[in-house]
């Protein structure tokens, strides 16, 4: 059966996270008078960056919800026991930061134009709607998508088949009719792989991750121009597998 519709994640697949974040982060530390604390703002960014990572996977597991995730970064970083408001204070003026450098990845216009016509296009996130809907609006392609899903509202986050399932029920569509494109190998690829979606590996560092090779696994590809020849599409754009 032919692929209707694609599914994407966002960050990092469609929006350029980390590289905002760690922009982001840079011009909000240093307004705060932080930097200093550090050897340099590459390891005030790394600690961020590794606090995040542990505060997200709390989140995922179900130990705290979005915003006390949020809340918690902002302590643990500053190693201060704020209140909520203060944390959520210090939260809003690293988000103004951020967002001023926010931006798509230069092949993202060019892969949604390419499959406009052929396919229907959705978003499933770990993030929450909030944060989504407003980030897809900034970045000019929330109408591309006629559903957006988040893990804070679908009380599930991927790799949990749930997650996967819930945005093709919402699409009305069968597992086997859905492509999912996400660029993290386990709980992107893997994920979408074991809950039946045609499942595409976004690989921009080119091979940094590791992830087992498996029947039935992910496509791994390293640009989003190779996407239209994964999903058979009839298009002008595209581009042979970079992998092999």
């Amino acid at each position: 059966m032919s692929i209707r519709a694609v599914v994407w994640d966002v960050d990092d697949t469609l929006f350029d996270y980390t590289g905002a974040d760690r922009a982001g982060m840079r011009l909000h530390l240093a307004a705060e008078g932080l930097l200093g604390a550090y050897e340099s703002a590459e390891q005030a960014i790394a600690r961020w960056r590794a606090v995040t990572d542990a505060q997200w996977a709390r989140f995922s597991a179900g130990e705290v919800d979005f915003q006390g995730q949020r809340r918690d970064r902002v302590r643990v970083f500053l190693g201060e026991a704020l209140s909520d408001v203060e944390a959520d204070a210090w939260f809003a003026r690293y988000i103004a930061h951020y967002e001023t450098v926010w931006a798509l990845f230069p092949d993202v216009l060019p892969a949604l134009d390419a499959l406009a016509a052929s396919h229907r296009h959705a978003v499933l996130s770990n993030s929450s709607i909030h944060v989504q809907d407003h980030k897809l609006r900034v970045l000019g392609v929330h109408d591309r998508f006629e559903v957006i899903l988040c893990a804070a509202e679908l009380g599930v986050s991927k790799p949990e088949a749930g997650a996967f399932l819930a945005v093709c029920d919402a699409l009305e569509l069968a597992p086997r009719e859905v492509a999912y494109v996400g660029d993290h190998p386990e709980i992107d690829g893997r994920g979408a792989a074991e809950a039946g979606l045609l499942s595409v590996w976004i690989d921009r560092d080119g091979g940094v991750h590791s992830a087992a090779a498996a029947p039935g696994g992910p496509h791994r590809i390293g640009s989003l121009a190779e996407l239209p020849v994964i999903l058979g599409s009839d298009t002008r754009f595209g581009a042979p597998s970079t992998f092999g």
